[in-house]
Parts: C-alpha cells; structure tokens; sequence
C-alpha cells in the first residue's frame, strides 16, 4: 500500500518547498513531536526533490546515532522501494560514499565531505543536537558542503527547537538556520488521535538537588549524581513504581548516572521484576540485545542514563520515571516523548479513521495512555510538555528581589513561601533530599480531570490585603494538598459561598463571617472525593463527593 502522508505531515512538506520556494530563507526547521513520524517528512520531502528535479538531485541525511539512520534509510524505502539510496556510517558498516540519496552517521563523515561530494540539501534529524559553535563535527561537515557548493539548502527536523545556551534554533546571528517552516503542537496531535495520552500521579518521593552546581546550563553531572544517588532515595521510588505500575506492562527509567541506573535497576529486580541497564558504557551489541528484549516484552523494565532520551522508538512503554532532575527543557520534553507513541489494536487501521475514532482505539487498546512518575520535578521546572516555555539565555539575571504568584499572578518578594493575595504556598527547598513534597502539576495541558480520595480535610482563616477575609478550605488527597477559598464577607463571592455551604449540607441561614463559618463547619457533610483538572500549569477543583449521610451515621 503505497504511503500517504498524514495532514500535518503534508503540511510539513509543502511548507518546507513554500519557505524555499518564496525566500524566506535556505534553512528551514520543522519542528513535530516524538512519534510524529519525522522520518516521513524527510522521506516525502527527499522523494518529492527527486521527482521535481527528474533524479539531478542529491540528498544527503545526517543524524547522531547509527539506529536513526537505520531507521530513516528504511522507512525510505517503505516510502519509495526503489530509491537509490546508501548509507555511510561506520556502526553499520555501511560506506557507500556516492549514493544519490545518502544516510549517514555525523561520527562517519564529518571529514568526508570532498569524499562525498556535491551536495544539493542537507538534512538534519534531531536538529537540536547540533551545537552552534562552527568548529564542531557538524559545524566542520557543513562548512566543508558549501565549499563545494555554496548554495547548499539545509532542512532540519526536531521534536525540540531550542538549546540551553542559545534558545530557538534560528535565533542569533550565528544560528545554523533561518527559520521554521511548521511547527506541530504535542496537543494537536493528541487531540486528533496520532499520539498517546500521558498522565501523572503524585509521588512522594522527591529529588532534591539543593547545593548541586550547574555546568554548561544544567546540572553537573557528577554532582546531581552524587547528590541523588542514595539508597534511601531509589528505595523509596522504585516503591512507588512497583506500586503505580502493578498495570504496566513496559516501564522506563531515566537515571542521573551510570551508576545509579544499575542501583535502581537493582532494587526494582529486588521487587522480583525482570530489569536491564543501558549507558554510554554499555556494549553496542550487547545495548541491541537489551533493547530488544525490552520491546519484545522479555523485560518489564529498563533503566538508561542519558542513551534513550532520542532515536529511540518503543511504542510499548506505558510508565515514565524520571529520576533524573534537568534543567534543559529539551531534554525534558524528549524524555516524556517516550511515552507518547501509540499501540494500536489488531486491525485497525489510524489513516483511515476520524480523530474520534483514533482517540476510542487508544483508548481500548492494550496502552491507553502513559504514567509520568515525575521524581525528579521536572514538571514543575518546566511546566506541561505541550505548554512549554523555554527559558532565553540570560533570562532570570535580573536584579529585583521578587517572584510572581503562579496562581494570582501578584509580584510579590521573592523570599515569601506564601502569597500574601491568595495563600498560593511555595515549594520549599528541603534539606533532606528524601521529601515528601510531591509534584502536583499536571503533565499535560489537555490532561484529563482526575478524582482524588480526599484522606483528610481542614479549614483555615484567609486573611488577604486590602480584600475581605475568606475561608481556605485544604484536602489532602494522599501525599498532594488542594486548596480552595470561599468567602462570606466578600460581596463579589457571598452568593458563591452560599451555595457551598448548601450544597456541603451547611444550615440555613449560611454564616455571614468566616468566624461564624469556622464555628459551623461540624455541620458540613465530609468530602469523599474531589475532581480537579488542569489549569494553565496547577489543577483546580471543579467538582466534588460528599460522603453520605448514611455512611456518616454508620461512621459515627
């Protein structure tokens, strides 16, 4: 069956020749998701340069590791059995320098450009892993391409656009490429069906990362490892992992370092669950055979440290831990695109279907959506992954000492733990590493609403500048506490508050003061359960259960 692209993917192409065709430029990006099929694009845009030209054309594909330019020659193929294409990478052991078409490791033929010869486009997969400096492998090859021709296109693709130390991809003077030609959201796409849900729950478990310095941007490595490799700290995530994921069948696990990916590899086999370890360390063929054994199902676990984060296509995985704290936005989002690729049922065909009926598929099949066990907090670093907002270089130096409220949005001090307007409670850097300050931000903007078991309820006096008092109402729902606020003696609120009080079984008449509200609340009906859903980066409560007067009585 010959390959039709998706929408977004013809989109993809035809705005990559528009941006060539109007130019806007000679080095577009086009940005997708994991799991958006990046390698079609290419192959569609590499056919669709051959046929335009009548096969004058030449086409070389770089990317970083051997398995993606396995991947992408192959899916080529399926695209276009018959195209003359090579691959030049020494993993492989492939050097077929003067393919028309050409694959090739970065590793292989950064000095082999007068080898390889002219070249018309140059693409570049995971685009966001070129580094900007010039005297670089890529830097070196691509410089090496425009002197043998200097009107050499390049087209990047990335699930990422942005570095650390630069921002955007085609930002500054010095930037490799000029502009982006399409970006697709992760929320489009899991909106119409093509990628999979992810969800999170809250853990106790928390990584601290106090003191640890930052090299390069991030986390140093030596530090963070040191810092969070600790046998209390992995005990207590792999026990919450053995005990989210009783119903997963496929986990990955991201480590701070070598050593610590063989520590949680170790304690989760101590749970009795098959488990292997993959590093840069780790034998290319003896890396394959874990790797396959995982995607076969042979094992229910695999632990990495910074190996699996691109290129590494396991539509299986249904749980995501992340004990691995980062500051790089990119890498965080690459992370969770793990988790985001679909299994369908037997039979059903996804390019035939209507979103809705890609959506029911997934979520009858046997990998409804995917668990993000976020230890590390990086949620709470970064925000959701489809609501991003990468940090500019130098954002943040600033000299003022305040901080905005994430709730209200008032500028308040920045050494407040509490905002003063709303009762907004900051995280509070803890000395222990070990904590039992749990992430409560929800992965996805899209996300679905949860119902929480509320295990405990407490009522508080709210005071708040230059407004009226109200009542802050806490449920502690496990290890997360969720906060409301109503108010008797706001005239703006009083009718809201009312029927609260009603609704939660108050006596008529409804206490007009908070004092006569704290007094009263023994007639309230307990609270079994509350539904909350995201908004913006925090979950509001949009719904609740009351327990019954019956149970109550029975209670009692």
């Amino acid at each position: 069956m010959p390959f039709v692209p998706r929408d977004y993917q013809r989109a993809s192409v035809d705005k990559t020749f528009d941006y060539w065709r109007e130019g806007k430029g000679m080095s577009p990006v086009v940005v997708l998701p994991t799991g958006g099929g990046k390698s079609g694009v290419q192959g569609t845009v590499t056919r669709e340069l051959w046929d335009a030209f009548n096969g004058d054309m030449r086409v070389v594909s770089v990317t970083h590791v051997s398995e993606l330019v396995e991947q992408n020659y192959r899916e080529l193929l399926e695209i276009w059995d018959w195209a003359p294409a090579g691959i030049y990478s020494a993993g492989l052991n492939r050097r077929e320098a003067h393919a028309p078409i050409l694959f090739a490791g970065i590793q292989s033929v950064y000095d082999k450009a007068k080898r390889i010869g002219f070249v018309d486009v140059l693409q570049i997969d995971e685009a966001h892993l070129v580094p900007r400096k010039s005297n670089t492998q890529y830097g070196r090859f691509i410089a090496d391409l425009r002197e043998i021709n200097p009107d050499l296109r390049v087209f990047g693709l990335t699930a990422t656009p942005y570095r650390l130390d630069s921002g955007l991809l085609w930002e500054g003077d010095d930037a490799l490429f000029d502009g982006c030609a399409h970006d697709v959201s992760v929320r489009y796409l899991i909106e119409q069906g093509w990628l999979c849900p992810l969800v999170t729950k809250s853990t106790a478990t928390a990584l601290d990362v106090t003191g640890v310095r930052r090299t390069g941007g991030d986390f140093n490595g030596k530090d963070l490892q040191a810092a969070v490799d600790r046998e209390d700290i992995t005990r207590g995530a792999v026990e919450e992992i053995v005990a989210l994921g009783q119903d997963r069948r496929s986990w990955l696990v991201f480590a701070s370092g070598v050593e610590h990916a063989h520590h949680i590899a170790d304690e989760i086999r101590r749970w009795g669950y098959s488990c292997g370890t993959v590093t840069g360390e780790t034998p290319a063929a003896e890396r394959r055979r874990i790797i396959d054994a995982f995607k076969a199902g042979e094992l229910r676990a695999l632990t990495n440290a910074s190996v699996l984060t691109t290129g590494f296509n396991a539509p299986g995985v249904d749980l995501l831990a992340m004990l691995r704290p980062t500051q790089s936005t990119s890498l965080y989002v690459q992370i969770c695109g793990r988790g985001t690729r679909v299994v369908w049922p037997v039979g059903f065909n996804p390019n035939t279907a209507t979103a809705e009926e890609r959506r029911a598929a997934i979520a009858r099949s046997i990998k409804p959506n995917c668990l993000v066990l976020d230890f590390a907090r990086n949620i709470q670093r970064h925000g959701p992954i489809d609501a991003v907002e990468p940090k500019r270089p130098g954002k943040g130096k600033g000299e003022a000492p305040v901080k905005t409220c994430p709730q209200c949005f008032s500028m308040i001090h920045a050494s407040l733990m509490e905002c003063p307007d709303c009762g907004f409670q900051f995280e509070r850097k803890l000395s222990d590493k070990l904590t039992t300050s749990a992430e409560t931000r929800p992965i996805l903007t899209v996300q679905e609403p949860q119902w929480l078991t509320v295990t405990r309820r407490a009522f508080f006096r709210h005071e708040k500048f230059d407004s009226p008092p109200s009542m802050r109402v806490e449920y502690l729902c496990g290890v997360v506490t969720h906060r409301e606020w109503v108010s008797p003696e706001n005239p703006r609120t009083v009718g809201r508050f009312k029927a609260w009080w009603r609704q939660h079984g108050g006596r008529d008449p409804a206490p007009e003061t908070v004092a006569e509200a704290l007094s009263r609340v023994g007639e309230l009906r307990a609270t079994e359960s509350i539904r909350v859903e995201p908004s913006g980066k925090y979950w509001e409560i949009t719904g609740r259960r009351l327990v019954s007067a019956h149970a109550e009585r029975e209670a009692a």
